[in-house]
């Protein structure tokens, strides 16, 4: 019985075919494509910052008594939940400095939120600029939506290749290939 209900469980992710169906999901996704070489850039500086405060964090606090910075890995989980600002509070820094440095951190935790926000947001824009910008055979005029096949100014037909290739695929007797 429980392999029946997981099989129905499963049923659930059919709602992401649907996104086949919305042009604004395929926008989404082309976006998400688009940006993401971009993002694991971010992110792998991101790990390379985390693991170098962590490393200074330890080299800081670690010679205090009653320091939770025992070891390097220790500051490094203490850079991944500061930075992300989740903040557990299980390791403190003790030092001025290195209560300062925490600041830091906490400071730049908000713009690394941020910064793949606005990669994708860019992206979106630009694959959204990109569609717009589809000229009019007829008239020669763009900013037609995203999803139109005619003309909003002259009401010809936008895309002729898609309406040749639907003549080319019916044959002489008027059946489709």
């Amino acid at each position: 019985m429980l392999i029946i209900r997981v099989f129905r469980l499963i049923r659930v992710f059919r709602i992401f075919r649907l996104f086949d169906f919305l042009s604004e999901g395929h926008i989404l996704l082309l976006s998400l494509k688009e940006s993401s070489r971009k993002i694991v850039v971010f992110f792998l500086f991101v790990v390379l910052l985390v693991v170098s405060v962590g490393t200074i964090m330890y080299l800081i606090e670690s010679s205090e008594p009653n320091s939770a910075f025992t070891s390097i890995p220790k500051g490094i989980y203490w850079a991944v939940v500061t930075m992300t600002t989740v903040g557990y509070g299980d390791i403190t820094p003790v030092t001025p400095f290195g209560q300062f440095l925490s600041v830091v951190v906490m400071l730049l935790g908000y713009t690394i939120l941020a910064v793949p926000t606005g990669i994708f947001s860019a992206s979106i824009m630009n694959q959204h600029k990109r569609n717009e910008a589809i000229p009019c055979p007829h008239c020669h005029k763009t900013g037609h939506d995203v999803d139109s096949e005619f003309c909003k100014f002259c009401g010809g037909l936008l895309r002729e290749e898609v309406t040749e290739e639907i003549t080319d695929s019916i044959t002489q007797e008027g059946e489709i290939k």
